[in-house]
């Protein structure tokens, strides 16, 4: 291996100090790198990380011709009461602005003078033993796309000279725990002309307006990661034939995505069999396939830090051989049964209509009013509901039932990315207002994340979103026609129908309104099916929509199961 050096000024301490640098034609400096992958593997993401391009969308947000911006990358981290460390994840704001996927660094971003400074840890050669090196300054330069590269041990000084030259400025953070150290000891300002107006109250709402339209550079990242899980579900329907437990869906899939260098998934897996198909957020993955009918797999890798998410459900019934038993084994065939066949194109109706319509100027809130439509029209045709018109049911939210969560969300740097200031199907106020807020324990705020998993959307917001089509003419109570659809927004379409029995009896079939529309007998053959959901990732273009997700499905996924 051979091994370089560099002399090193340190400002703090007034010293020289050696930078080990393993040379590029070192086999294990290269396959450490890889290994991490702590840059972008991709093709079509050319050139560098846009993370110049992305301060000036942030304060073009920010609306202001000066100050600094000040964003502080994920520490080391160590588990309590123990020498392990949980497994890293980078600050998605501090990447956002850097594209540096390792620990201890910060950002700063002179706006006035358009200057973005990356800083980064020394490495310790002792450091390099035990754990190996993390990028140096000549190798961030020539990945990202930031004006300098420095080292955070020189930050102090830095902060501390650009604060003299310039008086009463303002500096912008995240958070009140995550403004600058100035003082050496302390986390305040330093007293006198100088101290700085610390405001942590506009930074994020001007991140997350830039987040909400991705550059093409992030396009290109969210298609990796689409092709990457796209190729895993495919690993999974191919050997789904021999598969006897949830638990072998997710191995194969997380196999296949790190075997194709995603090594981190965008969300716990959910593979939920028979009846755990109707819970959203199943994650056990730990029961028998066997007498089940259908399984959703709900799986979705990361690529650089960029996120996908997609769905597929999938048969699992055994055919008949010609004495009447059931078929066994790796080589029977699979179909589902007619109830599940007809939960299916049902929601593979809801999905198709409601991406065809993405295009810019698209009001997401009409998509899933479209949804609920072609829903209640299905429901109404298998005779699960019943009693009254399609109009009627859509008006009292009754498909609520069924479908339980909005249609979908923005992907990006979060699996469920920022909404940008404005939610794609209501307003906080305005959901609360329609029942959002209220039963079932606020569920439209549970979950991972500020947002959780999914939005809960209650009868009373499904019967809002519905009248008169979700159109902005008919919404006036809900606050308007809801978050437009622009060019470059990334977002999932995932319809879904479900039959989760505690859920329907405890809330639908014990209210006299909605109960008169629900065939309890016949619901009683869909329980068992459990649930179906279907997933895909779609890019608003200039005039339409590019369905990023290439996973296979409806009777092209049974082909691949059959083996035909």
């Amino acid at each position: 291996m051979e091994v370089d050096h560099e002399l090193v000024e340190v400002d703090e301490f007034d010293a020289l100090a050696i930078e080990v640098k393993l040379s590029p034609t070192s086999t294990a400096a290269t396959d450490e790198v890889e290994a991490r992958a702590l840059w972008p593997l991709v093709a079509e993401a050319s050139g560098k990380y846009p993370a110049k391009e992305h301060a000036k969308k942030v304060a073009k947000e920010l609306g202001a011709r000066d100050g600094l911006i000040y964003l502080l990358g994920q520490e080391s981290q160590r588990y309590e009461d123990s020498d392990m460390a949980p497994e890293f994840r980078q600050r998605r704001y501090f990447y956002y602005l850097s594209g540096a996927g390792f620990a201890n660094c910060a950002v700063t971003y002179e706006i006035a003078r358009d200057w973005l400074i990356l800083w980064i840890p020394y490495t310790d050669p002792r450091q390099v033993l035990w754990y190996g090196t993390t990028p140096g300054i000549a190798e961030c330069k020539e990945r990202l796309h930031v004006d300098d590269v420095r080292y955070t041990f020189n930050l102090t000084s830095y902060l501390h000279r650009y604060l003299r030259q310039h008086p009463q400025t303002t500096v912008f953070a995240l958070h009140p725990g995550q403004t600058p150290k100035l003082d050496g000891d302390g986390d305040g300002p330093p007293t006198g002309a100088a101290a700085p107006h610390i405001d942590t109250a506009r930074l994020r709402p001007a991140m997350d307006a830039a987040r909400v339209v991705k550059t093409d550079y992030e396009v290109a990242l969210i298609r990796q990661a689409n092709a990457v899980t796209s190729a895993a579900h495919r690993a999974v329907l191919e050997r789904l034939r021999r598969l006897t437990n949830e638990c072998e869906l997710e191995a194969i899939f997380q196999a296949t995505c790190m075997a194709r260098g995603a090594k981190k998934m965008a969300y716990p897996v959910i593979a939920g069999s028979g009846t755990n198909a109707a819970t959203l957020h199943y994650e056990d993955n730990d029961q028998s396939l066997a007498g089940r009918q259908l399984v959703v797999l709900d799986a979705g890798c990361e690529w650089a830090c960029y996120a996908s998410d997609v769905t597929r459900t999938l048969p699992l019934t055994r055919t008949r051989t010609r004495d009447g038993r059931l078929g066994g084994g790796g080589g029977a065939m699979i179909a589902p049964t007619p109830e599940a066949a007809a939960i299916y194109a049902v929601v593979e109706r809801m999905q198709d209509e409601c991406v065809s319509r993405v295009r810019p100027g698209a009001s997401f809130r009409s998509l899933h009013a479209r949804a609920c439509a072609v829903a209640v029209g299905g429901l109404l045709r298998l005779g699960l509901l019943r009693g009254g018109t399609a109009g009627e049911v859509l008006a009292l939210g009754t498909v609520a039932a069924f479908f339980p969560h909005g249609l979908g969300h923005h992907v990006g740097l979060e699996v469920h990315d920022v909404a940008g200031g404005e939610p794609l199907l209501l307003p906080a106020a305005a959901a609360a207002a329609a029942g959002g807020g209220r039963g079932l324990g606020g569920l439209g705020t549970r979950g991972r994340g500020a947002a959780g998993r999914r939005e809960w959307v209650s009868p009373e917001m499904a019967a809002a979103l519905c009248r008169g089509g979700g159109t902005a003419s008919s919404s006036s109570s809900l606050g308007g026609g809801g978050r437009r659809l622009e060019k470059n927004m990334v977002v999932t379409i995932e319809p879904g129908i479900y039959f989760c029995r505690e859920y329907i009896e405890a809330y639908f079939l014990t209210n006299a309104a909605h109960a008169k529309y629900i065939d309890k007998a016949v619901l009683e053959k869909y329980y068992p099916v459990g649930g179906v959901r279907i997933e895909d990732d779609i890019l608003v273009t200039e005039d339409g929509y590019e369905n990023l997700t290439t996973a296979p499905k409806g009777d092209e996924a049974l082909r691949i199961i059959n083996g035909s």
